[in-house]
């Protein structure tokens, strides 16, 4: 198969460039820039991605390239550009100036193939503080913006491109064009990897890899899992068991509604409310590492106990997806994330580990659950952590504190998927990208505000009391917090610019209509510093 290498030099954004490779239907695989494959027949293309490094810092990544350049297409993006022309006599050097944020090319080479179809005056996004000052001698200029003369250059002897801006970013406006040009008209893509080709090569694959076999999979009525679960099901029918734990910590009807969605879609589903055990295990414990702990050793106690019921299972599932398997690298080089779903299985389980997802970005996962006619309000369904509310109640965890939240978090998320919006521009073309199914009309799409944010949930402030007058009685009840956040990755994120309107709403009708809650605050933090949940 066909695929695009991307080199990560550690830039925050490599997996968004992975993302728009695939929306143009081709295959990427992100690896360390140290680490090109060695077979590489099947690779068409390499992209350098940008860095937090300087390429003058003594620790900042400097590879050889020599192995594919001038004999594969090469774009470097930002610190992929600027390490080219470093490594190959060209000059880098500190400016006077920082360059970060919009800006336009005020000259572009239409007749170079990476600029082809480009308007005048494009937008482009800039963020760095070195600058290009000199190019390679076989090398010209190709675009321009008012500060910065080698906004872009290519060799004239090798395929090689280079952008000081990153096209991958929405405020590129004709980004995608670009990448389009790159992998489509100058490494020759086929365009051949999508939702339906991806159903129907896996769906052979896991035949062939699990044959009369029988799977467990873990739901967590999460996308994910759900997604792996009805993949599993269309290769080997009823030999999926899948086991659905209810920890007592879920949202409000949400162990009832998503074992009705699961029968719906003609799964094998066990459920399991294992509750009573989570919630005597947790009673007075308030440290959040410390409930984490007992929630993940309770959930593979139970969990293991089922599957154990299954005397012929040869396989575990699980619905890691791409971003769980990519090297996240710090300004040291070293692995600074690993994930809950990659690692060891229990050894007493004696199971092989299947995970039919693990190519996938969660943009095409939901891409791919809709090419299996999965219903959408699955398929949207927002981030939720495994140990659930338990993760959102500042404190020890009672049955009515849990109780508490589920009602305030349930008027809150009807209440984002109720709101509608319209939205143009940047705005639109982002949630678009997402995968969120809309109609262009006059260049604007209507959405909800729960399709245009990456998560959101409450949190309860139980260790806190507020006063409050309701009627003419003082109460002194909890506050709750309301959270939102837009990303692409969950890596970084900000808080949603929700409308006043909404969170008047929301905040009247949480307080009138969830006893113990008088005060509703909203968070205005983004990551970092903060993190997306509060514990």
């Amino acid at each position: 198969m066909q695929k695009i290498i991307i080199l990560d030099f550690g830039s925050q954004t490599t997996q968004l460039i992975g993302r728009r490779v695939r929306e143009l239907d081709t295959f990427c695989e992100i690896m360390p820039y140290n680490k090109y494959p060695e077979d590489g027949s099947d690779v068409i293309g390499v992209i350098l991605s940008g860095s937090p490094f300087s390429v003058h810092d003594p620790e900042g990544f400097k590879p050889d390239l020599s192995r594919f350049v001038g004999r594969l297409p090469v774009l470097g993006i930002c610190y992929g550009a600027q390490y080219y022309s470093y490594a190959n006599g060209g000059k880098v050097e500190k400016t006077d100036t920082r360059e970060y944020g919009r800006a336009n090319l005020a000259y572009i080479d239409k007749t170079d193939k990476l600029f082809a179809g480009f308007d005048d005056n494009s937008q482009v996004w800039m963020s760095h503080g070195d600058s290009i000052t000199a190019i390679p001698n076989d090398c010209r200029c190709i675009a321009s913006t008012a500060d910065v003369q080698y906004a872009a250059y290519a060799s004239t002897e090798k395929p090689v491109w280079a952008v000081q801006f990153h096209p991958e970013v929405f405020h590129s406006v004709q980004g995608t064009q670009l990448l389009r040009n790159f992998v489509v008209d100058i490494c020759g893509s086929r365009q051949d990897w999508s939702a339906d080709s991806f159903v129907e090569t896996t769906v052979n694959e896991l035949k062939a890899q699990i044959g009369t076999d029988r799977v467990i999979l873990g739901l967590s009525g999460g996308v994910d899992s759900s997604v792996a679960a009805v993949l599993l099901n269309k290769a080997i029918g009823d030999r999926l068991t899948c086991i659905f734990v209810d920890h007592g910590m879920l949202r409000k009807n949400e162990f009832r509604d998503v074992m009705e969605d699961y029968k719906c879609l003609g799964l094998n589903v066990i459920g399991i409310d294992a509750s009573e055990k989570f919630f005597a295990d947790l009673a007075g414990v308030t440290d959040p590492e410390q409930k984490r702990k007992i929630i993940g050793r309770d959930f593979v106690e139970v969990f293991n106990a089922e599957a154990k019921k299954i005397k012929d299972a040869k396989w575990l599932a699980q619905g890691t997806i791409y971003p769980d398997r990519i090297e996240s690298l710090n300004i040291t080089g070293k692995v600074i994330k690993s994930h809950h779903n990659v690692g060891g299985l229990p050894e007493e389980m004696h199971l092989s580990l299947c995970e039919p997802l693990k190519w996938l970005f969660k943009d095409e996962v939901r891409r791919v659950g809709r090419s299996m006619g999965m219903p959408e309000h699955l398929i949207t369904r927002h981030p939720f952590p495994g140990p659930g509310l338990a993760v959102r109640i500042l404190g020890d965890i009672t049955r009515e504190k849990v109780r508490i939240l589920q009602d305030a978090d349930d008027i809150y998320i009807r209440g984002l998927r109720a709101y509608k919006t319209r939205l143009s521009g940047e705005h639109a073309r982002a949630v678009l990208a997402a995968g969120v199914p809309a109609d262009m009309e006059n260049g604007e799409i209507e959405v909800s505000l729960y399709d245009q944010i990456w998560q959101a949930g409450t949190v309860l402030l139980s260790t806190v009391r507020s006063v409050g007058v309701m009627g003419d009685e003082r109460t002194y009840e909890h506050p709750v917090a309301l959270r939102a956040v837009t990303s692409t990755d969950a890596m970084t994120a900000d808080w949603a610019h929700l409308p006043y309107d909404f969170m008047a709403k929301c905040s009247n009708e949480i307080i009138n209509k969830v006893k113990g809650v008088n005060r509703v605050c909203y968070d205005i933090s983004s990551k970092p510093p903060s993190t997306i949940e509060w514990e």
